[in-house]
């Protein structure tokens, strides 16, 4: 057995209580062999946590990484007039390299953030799967299908790209890359679709993910054709189930929630996109009452715009006590579970927490820093004080991906560099 010891630091345990531990990593199998007294572990290779509270790797539940392309492209619009007149047009022009440098861009944004596994819905999903082996993040893939816009044919041809690419593609990466079945959305999917693919993934046990319930717009014009919720619908459709998990959940109505708790179905919160976006305030502490798993997202970098998931945990626990109206809705606690566990759950990983067995994916919080100073709470300061750029090392599959803020399996300039060329190459095809 190889090993690596995380050493000198405080550990975050999985019931949320901080102490002084090492933490001992089985590098040929990628999960924590044991989390023991400092001095007390014999290691192959360390890394130094002096100073440092070593937390579960975020895990990243809704995004679509090569996005990052489009960052302070279209801000400041409504979501229909964002998506129609801003981000599809300029998507049409996508290539395969442009997927492969946005999402080369996100991921390494996001181990710099302690992010270390995410789920990724878009385009050229091969190209993702390949950045995801090089860099050596965990990730839940699935290219995303969609029937507004398209004829028949190419859209059986979507949909059949993504239920091939979802057989082709899971368990590559030494097995960090998992897959899924991505119907975009319940208005932006023709139902007889639904019911012709829905059954195929199914029969393959492959989980689906789909946006739902978002805006209101969204929302209206199911009640209106169906006579029915968004989620009704989606339960009629085979959508609803435990390997199921919808972004947004905006405007869920009490019928709803139970419909979610029932099936074990996990809502991605995406408070940042939901707030930029004018969607509304998801109403997680109702959620959580209820019994539904919650996880946390980002989003895409077009509506964040950013990937930094302890803003995410920030905002979450902000606008869920707006949405509430009670300021002790998500709470610190509550959103720590979001962003680890929580996510974790939903995508499909044994990661989240810091515990022998459970996979070694983890970061190192520097905490000698004024933001973070004094330490009365430091799970309080992981909500609302802590920074992306206060990791110091990140880790994932026992392979250290971060070091002393030096990331280790991409060289960042070539990635900027490449972002940055290939995003005015594309925008100017757009515009051409």
């Amino acid at each position: 057995m190889d090993t690596l010891a995380v050493t000198g630091g405080e550990v975050l345990r999985p019931d949320h209580s901080i102490d002084p531990a090492d933490v001992l990593i089985d590098t040929v199998t990628g999960t924590i062999d044991a989390v023991v007294e400092p001095g007390e572990v014999d290691a192959d290779r360390e890394l130094d946590a002096s100073g440092g509270l070593v937390v579960p790797g975020l895990v990243n539940a809704h995004t679509h990484v090569a996005m990052t392309l489009f960052r302070g492209s279209a801000d400041d619009k409504q979501l229909d007039d964002w998506l129609q007149e801003d981000i599809w047009p300029v998507e049409a022009e996508l290539q395969a390299g442009d997927v492969r440098a946005g999402a080369a861009l996100g991921i390494a944004e996001m181990i710099r953030s302690g992010t270390t596994a995410f789920a990724d819905m878009y385009f050229f999903m091969p190209e993702v799967a390949a950045v995801v082996e090089e860099a050596g993040v965990r990730a839940r893939l699935g290219h995303g299908a969609i029937t507004v816009g398209k004829d028949d044919e190419a859209a059986h041809e979507d949909f059949r790209a993504g239920l091939e690419f979802a057989r082709e593609y899971d368990g590559t990466a030494d097995g960090r890359v998992r897959t899924m079945f991505t119907p975009h959305s319940l208005t932006t999917v023709d139902e007889s679709f639904y019911r012709e693919y829905v059954p195929k993934a199914r029969e393959d046990d492959i989980p689906i993910h789909f946006h739902a319930n978002e805006t209101e717009n969204e929302v209206d014009p199911l009640v209106e054709e169906y006579d029915q919720r968004p989620l009704e619908y989606a339960d009629d459709l085979g959508l609803l189930a435990e390997n199921s998990f919808l972004a947004h959940g905006v405007h869920v109505d009490d019928r709803e929630i139970e419909l979610l708790a029932e099936r074990e179905t996990a809502v991605i919160h995406n408070p940042a996109s939901n707030m930029k976006l004018a969607s509304g305030m998801a109403p997680v502490q109702k959620l959580l009452d209820a019994g539904v798993p919650v996880g946390l997202g980002t989003d895409g970098a077009a509506s964040n715009n950013d990937l930094d998931m302890f803003d995410e945990m920030r905002d979450a626990a902000m606008i869920g006590k707006l949405a509430a109206g009670d300021a002790r809705a998500v709470d610190a606690p509550a959103a720590v579970e979001m962003a680890t566990a929580g996510s974790a759950a939903a995508v499909g990983f044994d990661s989240g927490r810091i515990e022998a067995g459970a996979n070694a994916d983890l970061a190192v919080i520097d905490l000698d820093k004024p933001h973070l100073t004094p330490r009365h709470d430091l799970l309080s300061h992981l909500v609302y004080a802590v920074k992306g750029s206060d990791v110091r090392h990140t880790v994932c599959d026992g392979t250290v991906l971060m070091a002393d803020r030096e990331l280790q399996t991409l060289d960042l300039e070539e990635v900027i560099d490449d972002a940055r060329e290939r995003a005015e190459a594309l925008f100017d095809r757009a515009q051409a």
